[in-house]
């Protein structure tokens, strides 16, 4: 896989998300002493080019750069996820890799997929293969519902790209993963979400360099429970991510080759 410098490329905007406070402030700079240049209004979509750290807002430090050139502070962007969903501002880094087909394979299979809007287990309006909306009726996904299963893959792909970022932007130098490490821990974080895997121990064993497939078989056992129970679904979805993980390979992924 050929991958870029992010950094020598004109900004890539990625898809629009949605504002939820009510009136949020725009800054000059990725904190809240930065003057204000603008400001949104709660439900109104915003493009982010890069992201960085900054003031805490609420626990959350992270803040986005939108496409008027000013900062918002993550906490009231509504990206789905609690990590990075884009490149780090003013850092050179290479893009995500992308998954195999083997990890493709095994999070549409435990995902399962449905052509209407549903309620998942979860409370949560859910459509495709595990597509957790964020509008109402799905109104974010570009592709006609019902979906056809064809373009039910072609959003899982979309989806499964923020987890790969996702990943790639929580791993440190000292994670060494190959391509089917790496397709384990994307589909764990597809199913946890990026908060909870960027907390997980499992995160802080590979950051701390420890090997891979003992962390994975150690930590992926571990979040099975659905209210406190023990979900077969979970177990197997688990199982078939850790037979993933000790499958060898030589192809690398994580740090990413630029």
């Amino acid at each position: 896989m050929k991958f870029t410098i992010i950094a020598a490329l004109a900004p890539l905007f990625v898809d629009a998300y949605l504002i939820t406070g009510d009136t949020v402030n725009c800054r000059s700079g990725p904190g809240t002493s930065y003057a204000v240049k603008k400001t949104y209004t709660k439900g109104q979509d915003v493009k982010i080019s890069c992201q960085q750290a900054g003031t805490s807002v609420d626990g959350n430090n992270i803040w986005d750069k939108t496409q008027d050139g000013c900062f918002v502070a993550d906490r009231y962007v509504k990206t789905g996820v609690a990590g990075y969903v884009t490149e780090k501002c003013g850092v050179k880094t290479c893009a995500a890799p992308a998954v195999n087909q083997a990890t493709v394979d095994l999070i549409a299979e435990f995902e399962g997929f449905r052509a209407s809007v549903y309620i998942d287990a979860t409370g949560h309006p859910t459509v495709g293969y595990g597509h957790l909306c964020t509008q109402a009726k799905c109104a974010e996904v570009k592709y006609k519902i019902p979906l056809s299963q064809a373009d039910g893959k072609k959003l899982l792909a979309d989806d499964i790209k923020n987890y790969e970022k996702c990943v790639t932007s929580m791993a440190n130098s000292n994670a060494k993963l190959n391509a089917n490490q790496y397709g384990a821990v994307v589909s764990f974080t597809f199913n946890l979400g990026c908060g909870a895997a960027q907390g997980s121990q499992m995160m802080k064993r590979l950051n701390a360099g420890e090997n891979p497939n003992t962390v994975i078989a150690n930590e992926f056992p571990k979040w099975v429970y659905g209210n406190g129970k023990v979900l077969p679904g979970l177990v197997r979805r688990r199982d078939a991510e850790v037979a993933l993980a000790k499958k060898a390979t030589s192809t690398a992924a994580i740090p990413p080759k630029c």
